[in-house]
Parts: structure tokens; C-alpha cells; sequence
């Protein structure tokens, strides 16, 4: 995360209405940037102060009389302008009855739009997120996956496929036991450059092979492979171009 980035979030990360993986980034950038740090602690001071009891002022009866005062004069106008429009809207009723016909339309059309992300891609990037966290991405460390498939062994009830891609750019560097869905996964995780990338496997016995299909949530690239009876999941704040380029190493 940028400084730029950091300074419109803070805000909303002293309220707490950050999502998770967005508080983490800002977290990791705050840890690094003097600059940003000092911000935040500005800002968060600057919160609590605008908490303080003694900021509150309580209205005099004068005040409140004449407030109140006001507000019956705005209702007794509008109340008026409602009855000279009245006779307006007898006449005219047809035609709002077919905006209201309209706009119900629009909203039965919104509400059977599908949701914003399937309950399965949310599962799986709460998992890659949390994962990011301190001794929480591998159970298993190792570059050699002559280590790493055999310590699946015993844990889950499938062998995963484990393969070692560091000759094409993306170092195998161990893996972990997830459970996802509802049932067991086994996770090998890989490095591009400084990306973190998580591959789920799990079996689907009986399903037809299907083509990488691209997803994104919460910043983040999501890919979904089906290839002799394993479904794959790579996810990554790698860009699509390249985490595909994974997935068709494991898969071919």
C-alpha cells in the first residue's frame, strides 16, 4: 500500500470499516513509514478528542423553543403546498403509477442479481489473507517437493499433485492443511518475485475437466481449474496474466 493509499484509508481503519485484507496492508505500511505512522497516530488522537464528553453542548430552552418553533412553520408551508398540489396529482396519476410500475421492475431486475462474490471465492481469499498473517502461511517448509507431498500423507485423505516450478519463475516454498468448503484441501504455496501465491487442491471425483476461469475479490486475482478429477484454486495479488501462467504449469 502507498502512502497516497494509506492516507485516504486511515480514517476508515480508526473506525474499524476497513476490510481485513486492506487493514492488513495499511498495517504492514505503517510499520515502515515514519511518515504515515506519525499520521495515524495524529489522526487517531485527533479521534479521541473529538470523543471527549466535554465537547458536547447541551441546548438552552430558548433554543430548543425557537428550533421547534421553525420546524412547525416548515410544516404548516409544506402542508399547504401539498394541498394545492393535490388536484395536480388526480390528474396525473396514470403516469406516476407507471414510474412507480417502473422502478419496481428495477428493483425485482437488482435483487435477482447475482451476489458480489460467491460464499466459496470469500472462503478462499479469508484463507489466503489469513495466511499473510505472522507463522500462519506454511505448516510444512520446504523448496523440495520431494518433502512436501510426503508430508501430506496421513493428514488428508487424496495424494495433491505437488509440483517444484522454480525453473520457470515460480519457487515452490511449502505447503499447509486447509479446510475449505467443508472439507480438507491441501495447500502448496509458491513465490513470484515478492507475491505470495495459494494453491488449493482438493479431489471432485466424477467432474469434467474445465478451463481456468479468473475471479477477483478484495483486491485480489482468484483462478479455478478442474484437470483429471483435482480442482484447482490459485490465489494472489499477482496479476491474472501470470497466476494463469501457474496454473497451466500445474496442470499440463
Amino acid at each position: 500500500m502507498t502512502c497516497t493509499e494509506t492516507q485516504v484509508f486511515i480514517d476508515a481503519f480508526i473506525d474499524g470499516e476497513l476490510d481485513l485484507a486492506r487493514s492488513i496492508e495499511l498495517e504492514r505500511h505503517l510499520e515502515s513509514c515514519p511518515s504515515c505512522s506519525a499520521l495515524f497516530q495524529s489522526q487517531k488522537a485527533a479521534h479521541s478528542a473529538l470523543g471527549d464528553p466535554a465537547l458536547r453542548h447541551t441546548a438552552s430552552a430558548a433554543l430548543r423553543k425557537s428550533v421547534h418553533g421553525a420546524l412547525a412553520a416548515a410544516e404548516s408551508e409544506e402542508a399547504r403546498r401539498t394541498r394545492s398540489k393535490s388536484a395536480w396529482f388526480r390528474w396525473q396519476w396514470p403516469a406516476a403509477a407507471a414510474g412507480v410500475l417502473a422502478g419496481v421492475v428495477a428493483l425485482i431486475f437488482v435483487l435477482r442479481l447475482p451476489p458480489a462474490a460467491d460464499p466459496l471465492e470469500r472462503e478462499l481469499v479469508d484463507s489466503h489473507i489469513r495466511s499473510l498473517m505472522p507463522n500462519h502461511l506454511m505448516d510444512v517448509i520446504s523448496t523440495d517437493q520431494h518433502t512436501v507431498k510426503p508430508w501430506f500423507a496421513g493428514k488428508i485423505d487424496f495424494s495433491p499433485p505437488v509440483k517444484d516450478l522454480a525453473a520457470d519463475g515460480f519457487p515452490l516454498i511449502g505447503g499447509r492443511v486447509d479446510y475449505i468448503d467443508q472439507h480438507s484441501a491441501a495447500t502448496m504455496v509458491y513465490k513470484r518475485n515478492q507475491h505470495v501465491i495459494n494453491v488449493f487442491v482438493w479431489p471432485v471425483a466424477g467432474r469434467e475437466d474445465i478451463a481456468p476461469r479468473t475471479r477477483a475479490d478484495q483486491g485480489y486475482n482468484l483462478i479455478e481449474v478442474v484437470h483429471e478429477g483435482m480442482e484447482y484454486w490459485a490465489v494472489s495479488d499477482l496479476n491474472p496474466a501470470e497466476l494463469r501462467q501457474l496454473t497451466d504449469l500445474l496442470t499440463k
